[in-house]
């Protein structure tokens, strides 16, 4: 039996392609920083529980058995105790390495990789249980929790059943998805979350270039990348604007509040109902139909799994309604388009006002969002209704400049601003909790929002 050990196994991802590789017969453990944070056990229990072995981050691993592979993320330094303590005979393979190993070691006969910009993890969950819906078994591994597939061995980032299709995500924020050859692709947009458009576009391209059989790529991002591409696969486009049906282009044609429930129609014959409110979640469905419909499954039969969908944890995550009326929501957005959406979507559930509390998860990604993120929230946001709150930036551990700090991010807004009011910075969450029981009142929604740090759901259920 081969052994595996994986370096920051508390990860999102690394979790589930920690728990992916153990159903597949290795013998796996895993070190993590926050292996006794109590925000932490969600992720880390469920391992526990199925029989992989957690050790602290400091090189510990390496007394007790020997180690054919050691796997990393791009979150991991150089100089971390595990590595130096790495044993002579052991492998060390980056994750999406790991991913792309397991895949060609495994039976599957659609390998289907979902990026983009934003809503990786979203459409990666909503395709996942689609597909179970559909089938009766699926294999995911996801950026996220998937609520129907959470178990006391499973965290619900990872569900193995089945060896006819494989859902994964596939992460442009390291360019590690030019790692993959899918059989199918799903590219949903293109941002400037990590990198340039034009960076992006070049990614983006030639993850494509390596897909088997078919993508389906948004029109945006087609006719960034079209000049680019030099494969011969259908490419299945979808709009991301509402639009009529047009040939050769999958559309959303009417998005529709009816009694409470948000209905839409697709190219002008599939009616749908949205399982989660939000116009980016209707072209999320929009490009799980394309997909699904291409790989023949009947488009009645789609909408009716679609409807079906339980959430992706963390991803507009209603956590409760407060007893003065103030409904609270979670959600991991953490760059300037992702908090437009989640505004947008607090809108249609909101009759007051919208309180938006963001933590940046990292200095590196606040600097590189600054300026993005405030032409956005100029155009967005509405002063008088609502207001935009940021907390210090998130700090994991490593290496980090500690600029620029959100003190001095909200106070340049402020300065920019033509209504400086609609800006807030909060230097601690007991300040925030404060603020917002003094400030929130019925009617009102609380959007929480930020990357990496698993103590915000936490947060946001104290309120």
């Amino acid at each position: 039996m081969k052994t595996i050990h994986f370096v920051g196994v508390g990860g999102i991802g690394m979790s589930g392609l920690a728990s992916m590789y153990q159903s597949l017969g290795y013998e796996v453990s895993g070190s993590d920083r926050g292996s006794n944070r109590v925000e932490n056990q969600k992720i880390l229990a469920p391992l526990r529980n199925k029989g992989i072995i957690i050790y602290p981050q400091d090189g510990s691993y390496s007394i007790d058995r020997e180690i054919d592979y050691l796997v990393y993320s791009s979150a991991i330094e150089s100089d971390n105790p595990d590595f130096l303590a790495m044993p002579k005979n052991c492998q060390k393979i980056h994750r999406s390495e790991a991913l792309q190993k397991i895949i060609n070691e495994s039976s599957f006969s659609n390998s289907i990789a979902v990026s983009g910009s934003c809503g990786k993890s979203s459409v990666c969950g909503l395709l996942s249980e689609t597909i179970y819906n559909l089938t009766g078994e699926v294999n995911s591994l996801n950026g996220a929790i998937i609520k129907r597939f959470v178990s006391d061995t499973e965290a619900g980032n990872f569900h193995g059943e089945g060896d006819k299709f494989f859902v994964f995500e596939a992460d442009e924020s390291d360019k590690s998805l030019v790692n993959y050859s899918p059989d199918y692709a799903i590219l949903l947009n293109i941002g400037t979350d990590h990198y340039s458009k034009e960076e992006l576009a070049e990614v983006f391209a030639t993850f494509i270039n390596r897909v088997k059989k078919a993508a389906v790529v948004s029109e945006e991002v087609y006719e960034l990348i079209r000049e680019k591409l030099t494969t011969s696969i259908p490419i299945i486009k979808f709009s991301e604007k509402l639009s009529e049906a047009k040939n050769n282009l999958f559309a959303v044609n009417s998005y529709e509040r009816k009694n409470g429930d948000i209905e839409i129609t697709i190219n002008g014959e599939y009616k749908l109902k949205l399982p989660i409110p939000g116009f980016h979640n209707a072209v999320n469905s929009l490009a799980v139909f394309a997909l699904l419909t291409h790989l023949g499954f009947a488009g009645e039969k789609i909408v009716e799994a679609i409807e079906k969908f339980h959430g992706v944890s963390r991803r507009f995550d209603y956590i409760k309604t407060t007893q003065n009326g103030v409904k609270i929501y979670d959600d991991y957005a953490h760059n300037p388009e992702k908090i437009i959406s989640c505004l947008k979507g607090a809108r249609e559930i909101c009759n007051g006002r919208i309180f938006l509390v963001f933590q940046p998860h990292g200095y590196g990604p606040l600097g590189f969002m600054e300026e993005p993120l405030f032409e956005l929230l100029e155009r967005e946001l509405d002063g008088e209704k609502e207001l935009f709150i940021m907390l210090e930036a998130f700090y994991a551990g490593g290496t980090s400049s500690f600029t620029p700090h959100s003190i001095d991010v909200i106070k340049c807004y402020k300065s920019k601003s033509s209504f400086a009011d609609k800006y807030l910075y909060l230097d601690s969450r007991e300040d925030t909790a404060e603020f917002l029981h003094a400030n929130a009142q019925s009617g009102d929604v609380i959007m929480i929002m930020g990357a990496r740090d698993n103590s915000l759901p936490v947060f946001a259920a104290q309120l």
